[in-house]
C-alpha cells in the first residue's frame, strides 16, 4: 500500500479577493521550528511524513569548487610542508592535529631534492575501509626555491580537476580516473574457469631436432688414464686405489631441445570482466561540505609566509583574485629574478614567525568566512643555514628585486 504525506498548515486564510499586496503566508521551511507551524491529521496507517531536505543536488553543488593560495619559501625551505586543509563542519578546532578528519588536503610539500610533490589528498566520502584519504596518482613537482608560488585547485562539477601554480595549469583529468575513490567499474568473474582446451604454453619442443650421436651427456668426469697406483699402497691400510677424476674432454653437457612458437598458442587466459556490484556512481564527488581552514605543518625550518587565501565557488572571481594579486607582481620572466633573501613585512598578511622552539608541531585553523583568516605553524630545529643567510645579506652591494607577495 502506498504511504501519502498530508500535512496541514496551522491556520488556513479563506480569501475571497485580495485588495492589497499584504503576504498571509510565506513559508521557507529554513528554521529548525518550522514543524511546529504545520498540524499533521491525526495518525493512520498510510499516512507519512514531511522531512526537510535539499534533495539530491545542492544549489552549491552544482558549482565548482576553487582553493586558492600563495606561500613563499623565504628561510629557502629543506624539509617541510605548505599546505593547507579543509575540514568539515564537525571539526573540532580546538583539538586540530595531524589525525584530525579533513575533506581535502592541498599545497607543496617539500625535503630535499627527491621529494618536491604538491598533495592534492581527497577524503573518499564513500569509501568503508580505513584509508580514507586518497592522495593523486600524478605527480605534480613543486617548486623549490624562495620565491612567491600561487597553489590553484578546482573541482568541477563534470567530475574533473585542475591544479595550477603560477596560474598555469599543472595537472588535470577525471576525478574518478586519478584518485581511488571508488572500487572498479568491473571485476573479474570469480565464476569463469579457463576451458580446458585453453592452450597457454608459448613455446613447444621442436620435433624435428634430435640428439645428435655423437653427443656425450655424460659422464662430466672420467678417470685419469695416466694415474698410477704408488708403490707403498696398502689396501688392508689404505682400501681399494681408485685413479683420480678429472674432466671429460668428450663432455658436451645436457642436451636441450630446441623449442619453436606454439601454433596452438591462444594467449595468457584471464577471466572475463562483469559490472562490479560494489560499484556505484557519485554525481557529488567534487562537492564537499567545509567549514574551516587548517595550517598542519611540519617543518624543520621556519619562515614560510602564506597570503591570498580564497575559497570560492566561482573559478572567474578565483581568476580576477589571482590577476589582482599575484600575476601583475609575476611577469613571465620570474625565473630570472634573483633569490629573495629579504621580504617587505608590511605585506605579509599572514606570516610563519620564527620561533625557538625545538622538534616542536603546532596547528592552526580558521573557521570559513568570506575572507578566511589564517595562521601557520611550525616544527623547527636547530639549522646552521640561518648563518648563511646573514652572511649572504652581508655581501649584496645591492638590494635585489623584490618578490611582492
Amino acid at each position: 500500500m502506498k504511504k501519502s504525506t498530508i500535512i496541514l498548515a496551522t491556520s488556513l486564510l479563506a480569501l475571497s479577493s485580495l485588495v492589497s499586496a499584504d503576504i498571509y503566508l510565506k513559508e521557507t521551511f529554513s528554521d529548525a521550528d518550522w514543524e511546529k507551524r504545520w498540524i499533521y491529521p491525526e495518525k493512520s496507517d498510510n499516512l507519512g511524513k514531511f522531512k526537510v531536505s535539499a534533495g539530491v543536488f545542492y544549489a552549491d553543488e552544482i558549482e565548482s569548487r576553487v582553493i586558492q593560495f600563495s606561500v613563499k619559501h623565504e628561510q629557502n625551505i629543506d624539509c617541510g610542508g605548505g599546505y593547507i586543509k579543509l575540514m568539515p563542519p564537525t571539526f573540532d578546532a580546538l583539538k586540530f592535529n595531524g589525525d584530525s578528519i579533513y575533506n581535502i588536503m592541498f599545497g607543496p610539500d617539500i625535503c630535499g631534492p627527491t621529494k618536491q610533490r604538491v598533495h592534492v589528498i581527497l577524503h573518499n566520502k564513500y569509501h568503508k575501509g580505513k584509508d580514507k584519504n586518497k592522495q593523486i596518482k600524478k605527480t605534480i613537482v613543486a617548486p623549490a626555491d624562495q620565491l612567491t608560488h600561487l597553489y590553484t585547485l578546482i573541482l568541477k562539477p563534470d567530475q574533473t580537476y585542475e591544479v595550477l601554480i603560477d596560474n598555469k595549469v599543472e595537472a588535470s583529468g577525471k576525478l574518478e580516473e586519478d584518485f581511488d575513490l571508488f572500487p572498479p567499474k568491473e571485476i573479474e568473474d570469480p565464476n569463469a574457469k579457463k576451458p580446458e582446451d585453453w592452450v597457454d604454453l608459448v613455446e613447444i619442443p621442436d620435433p624435428n631436432d634430435t640428439k645428435p650421436l655423437d653427443w656425450v651427456d655424460g659422464p662430466s668426469t672420467i678417470p685419469d688414464p695416466s694415474a698410477k697406483r704408488s708403490e707403498d699402497w696398502d689396501d688392508e691400510m689404505d682400501g681399494d686405489w681408485e685413479p683420480p677424476q678429472i674432466p671429460n674432454p668428450d663432455f658436451k653437457g645436457e642436451w636441450k631441445q630446441k623449442t619453436i612458437p606454439n601454433p596452438d598458442y591462444k594467449g595468457k587466459w584471464t577471466p572475463p570482466l562483469i559490472p562490479n556490484p560494489e560499484y556505484k556512481s557519485e554525481p557529488l564527488i567534487h562537492a564537499y561540505k567545509s567549514a574551516y581552514i587548517g595550517f598542519d605543518l611540519w617543518q624543520v625550518k621556519s619562515g614560510s609566509i602564506f597570503d591570498n587565501i580564497l575559497i570560492t565557488d566561482d573559478v572567474e572571481s578565483a581568476k580576477a583574485f589571482a590577476e589582482e594579486t599575484f600575476v601583475k607582481f609575476h611577469p613571465d620572466s620570474k625565473n630570472d629574478l634573483p633569490p629573495i633573501v629579504e621580504q617587505d613585512k608590511d605585506k605579509i598578511k599572514v606570516r610563519d614567525e620564527e620561533e625557538t622552539l625545538s622538534d616542536s608541531a603546532s596547528s592552526s585553523v580558521s573557521e570559513e568566512t568570506p575572507s578566511p583568516s589564517a595562521s601557520s605553524q611550525t616544527k623547527q630545529g636547530k639549522d646552521e643555514f640561518d648563518k648563511l643567510f646573514e652572511d649572504l645579506e652581508a655581501e649584496i652591494e645591492e638590494p635585489p628585486k623584490r618578490d611582492e607577495l
